[in-house]
């Protein structure tokens, strides 16, 4: 119920400040249109580059996405093995007793 009283005042207050500042408003909009065009062309550039880079991989025969480990994965996958054989060690010391 509070979040709905906050929002429901928010929204007024927001309202009222954009009626007294409306030409401030639209300034603001004005030059944050370009930053937003320039941004989301850089987001086009990069996925259009990785879509193009996933075609590229399966014309050579190599599953897309799938890139040689690195060696965070290579540590990740020698922790997996260290604590499967510490969980196995566990429940033979437990067997023991």
């Amino acid at each position: 119920m509070k979040t709905l009283i906050g929002g429901a005042v928010a929204a007024v207050i927001g309202v009222i400040g954009l009626a007294v500042w409306f030409d401030d408003f639209l300034t603001l909009l004005a030059g944050a249109i370009p930053v937003m065009l320039l941004l989301g062309g850089c987001l086009a550039l990069y996925l259009g580059f990785d879509e193009l880079k996933d075609t590229w991989q399966k014309e050579s025969g190599v599953e897309p996405g799938v890139a040689e480990s690195t060696p965070a994965e290579s540590d990740a996958e020698k922790y997996r093995k260290e604590n499967e054989e510490l969980k196995k060690e566990i429940e033979q010391l437990k067997e023991e007793k």
